[in-house]
């Protein structure tokens, strides 16, 4: 997916007559470097662990959108703390079995990707869920675009596409530069990038 068009490229800095395999090229950088697929909407399936404490999950993808498959995992006995929870466990269901949630009933909040269950009317935890949900991006927006051109520009100036720097006197070349994805394009992209991978 290229996430700037051919006639976007003059707007964005770039000449018109820039090949659309530099765009291409730029944009599967951009992807690589967030850890996704791709950075527009897509489905996710994930198996998390629920915090103890406060009955939240972080989902791995942003900007999280819509949940629409919930499963929860009660608490293993040994994580109950006291005999009233135990005998709720034994009564209302086994520990450690699957129970399908409401996925209307979750809140996530979209710039963080924090997920938070609903509470549990038999008081029990949930250790682990397994969510579906779609994140990403429903339109490129201007902080992406400028990302993918300022990477086209950084390969375009750079005279060997993986020489850091050299030096004729004393005959020094060093490889494997990582000016394409410079600190202006790591801080544009930051808001895309995975959160829990790697």
């Amino acid at each position: 997916m290229a996430y700037l068009e051919s006639s976007e490229y003059v707007a964005y800095g770039l000449s018109a007559d820039t090949s659309d395999a530099w765009v291409m090229a730029a944009s599967s950088m951009m992807e690589s470097h967030c850890r996704r697929g791709s950075l527009l909407s897509t489905s996710y399936t994930e198996r998390l662990r629920v915090s103890r404490q406060w009955g939240t999950a972080q989902l791995t993808y942003g900007p999280a959108g819509q949940v629409t498959a919930l499963q929860a995992r009660y608490a293993p006995r040994a994580e109950l703390r006291d005999a009233l929870s135990m005998e709720w466990a034994l009564t209302f269901g086994l520990p450690g079995q699957w129970v399908t949630l409401d996925p209307t009933t979750v809140n996530v909040d979209v710039t963080s990707g924090e997920l938070r269950l609903p509470p549990n009317f038999t008081g029990l935890r949930y250790s682990e869920i397994e969510v579906t949900y779609t994140a990403g991006l429903a339109t490129v927006p201007d902080a992406v675009r400028f990302a993918c051109a300022q990477i086209v520009k950084n390969a375009q100036a750079t005279p060997g596409l993986n020489v850091k720097s050299s030096k004729l006197d004393t005959l020094q070349t060093q490889y494997f530069s990582d000016s394409l994805l410079d600190s202006q394009v790591q801080a544009l992209l930051r808001p895309y990038v995975a959160e829990r991978l790697g």
